[in-house]
C-alpha cells in the first residue's frame, strides 16, 4: 500500500530518473479509463453524433471508445435486472460497469418514491417534515442492499460488473460510528469489489488517515483517489495517492471548478463543469502508473460530465498513459 501526498510532475518532465519507457505498458498493467456517466443530458447533446439517438445506440457508441464506465443513475433509484441485462447485452466482452451505490446505502436522504413499490409496501419507514425517510430500519436498509445486488446480477453473470462505489456524503465525518457503518456496508456487498470515496477532509487529516487506510485494508476495499478544486474547504480532499487493496486502484476526476464546488447548481453537470488542461492531466501520469504497479487493475474515471469535457479528457489521459496513439 502507498499513501502519500500528491507530488505533481512538471508537465513535460518524467519522474526523476525515469520515463514512461521505463514502465511496462499501461495495457500490461491493466489501466482502464472512462467517464462517470454516458447518459448526462449535456453529454448526450455535445458528444454523441446526431444519428446516435437511442439509449441502446449511445451505450454501444460509448463502448467503441472506452472499456469501462461508471453508472451514476443507480444513486437516484435502485436498478432493475432488466436494465442491467440490457447494459450487458449492449457492450462487448470485457467491458466493465462500476456502479454507484443507491443513496440510502451511503446514508444519503431518500424519498419513499425513490424506492421500488414492493419495498415501500412491504417494509415500514418514517418520514421527516420534508417527506424524506429518516432512520431506516435495519430490515429496510438490508432489503435495499439485497435488491441492489440482485438487480446487478446479470452484469456479474456476464463478467461485466466492476466495483460498487460507496460515495459517502460530506456530512459523514470520521468517527467510530461512521467506521462501523462502512464495515457494515462493505460486509453486505461481499464478495463484490468495493471502492470507498470520502467527501469530508476529516478522513484524511493527521493521524486519522492511517486509521482510514487501515480500515479499508482490513475490509479489502479500495480508497478512491480524487482530483478536486484546489481550495481550502472541509468538503475538498487533497489529491492523495493510496492503494489499499492489491486487487483494485480507483481514481476519480471531479474537475477543479472552485466557483461551483460548494454552490447550489441546476444540475450535477453544472457543478462539475470543468475541462482539464493537458498540463493538469500530466500531473497524474506518474501517480496513476505507481498505482498500476501495486494493483491488479487501476480505474481512472472522469466525473466532469458537462458537455464533451469528460470523454475528451478521458481520451487525453489514455494518450498520456500510452493507451492510444492519438487523443
Amino acid at each position: 500500500m502507498i499513501h502519500n501526498d500528491f507530488e505533481p510532475q512538471q508537465p513535460d518532465s518524467p519522474p526523476p530518473g525515469t520515463s514512461l519507457r521505463d514502465y511496462p505498458t499501461a495495457t500490461q498493467r491493466r489501466i482502464r479509463v472512462g467517464t462517470c456517466s454516458w447518459t448526462d443530458r449535456t453529454m448526450v447533446a455535445a458528444w454523441y453524433p446526431r444519428d446516435v439517438r437511442s439509449a441502446a445506440d449511445r451505450l454501444r457508441y460509448y463502448a467503441t471508445w472506452f472499456d469501462t464506465v461508471e453508472v451514476d443513475s443507480t444513486f437516484y433509484g435502485l436498478p432493475s435486472r432488466r436494465t442491467a441485462h440490457l447494459w450487458a447485452e449492449r457492450t462487448p466482452p470485457g467491458f466493465l460497469f462500476h456502479v454507484k451505490a443507491f443513496a440510502m446505502m451511503t446514508r444519503h436522504p431518500v424519498r419513499p418514491e425513490q424506492l421500488p413499490r414492493q419495498l415501500r409496501e412491504a417494509l415500514p419507514y418514517e418520514e421527516d417534515s420534508s417527506g424524506r425517510i429518516i432512520h431506516p430500519t435495519h430490515e429496510l436498509r438490508k432489503a435495499v442492499f439485497d435488491w441492489f445486488l440482485e438487480a446487478l446480477s446479470p452484469l456479474g453473470q456476464a463478467g461485466k460488473l466492476g466495483a460498487v462505489l460507496l460515495q459517502f456524503p460530506p456530512y459523514m465525518t470520521a468517527s467510530p460510528r461512521a467506521r462501523d457503518y462502512i464495515r457494515y456496508a462493505v460486509q453486505l456487498l461481499k464478495p463484490h469489489p468495493v471502492a470507498v470515496e470520502f467527501r469530508h477532509a476529516s478522513w484524511v487529516t493527521g493521524d486519522e488517515f492511517s486509521q482510514t487506510t487501515q480500515l479499508l485494508e482490513e475490509l479489502g476495499a479500495a480508497y478512491v483517489c480524487v482530483d478536486e478544486p484546489r481550495i481550502a474547504s472541509p468538503t475538498v480532499l487533497p489529491p492523495i495517492v493510496a492503494c489499499t487493496t492489491p486487487s483494485l486502484a480507483y481514481v476519480r476526476f471531479h474537475g477543479r471548478n472552485s466557483a461551483t464546488w460548494n454552490a447550489k447548481t441546476r444540475s450535477a453537470a453544472e457543478r462539475f463543469r470543468y475541462r482539464y488542461k493537458d498540463a493538469e492531466l500530466r500531473e497524474w501520469v506518474d501517480p496513476i502508473m505507481r498505482l498500476a504497479g501495486l494493483a491488479e487493475t487501476t480505474h481512472v474515471l472522469f466525473n466532469n460530465c458537462y458537455g464533451d469535457y469528460a470523454p475528451k479528457n478521458a481520451r487525453q489521459m489514455m494518450f498520456l498513459l500510452d493507451l492510444m496513439h492519438e487523443p
